[in-house]
């Protein structure tokens, strides 16, 4: 998360309505810098905790991506199998009925 939550006030760094002198404008000018840099500290730390967040998301993709790779994977082998099992069930229910058949002929014929 973000080190310092950034508001309107926090990024407020000068306030043009006060008129300054030309006494105060060294100390008026020292002051806005001073709130500028408080400013761009807080944008930073901000800006730096987003590109690790950002980073950490990315990393997550790639490691789901990966798992939805082997998950494709696994499940194309699966339906390969479950192919293969419907097959054969396919083909000995075939030959359960040839062999019925062939051994009710053999026993003279007779229907159940």
């Amino acid at each position: 998360m973000a080190e310092t939550k950034l508001t309107n006030e926090k990024m407020k760094t000068f306030d043009g309505g006060e008129k300054v002198g030309t006494f105060k404008a060294a100390a008026k000018l020292a002051e806005f810098g001073e709130r500028q840099n408080e400013a761009n500290e807080a944008l930073a730390l901000n800006i730096n905790s987003l590109i690790k967040r950002v980073c950490a998301l990315e990393d997550k993709q790639l490691e789901t991506d990966e798992i939805m790779r082997k998950i494709a994977t696994e499940l194309s082998a699966f339906k390969k199998e479950l192919d293969r099992i419907r097959l054969t069930e396919k083909l000995n229910s075939g030959a359960i009925e040839r062999l019925s058949n062939a051994v009710r002929l053999a026993e003279g014929g007779k229907n159940e």
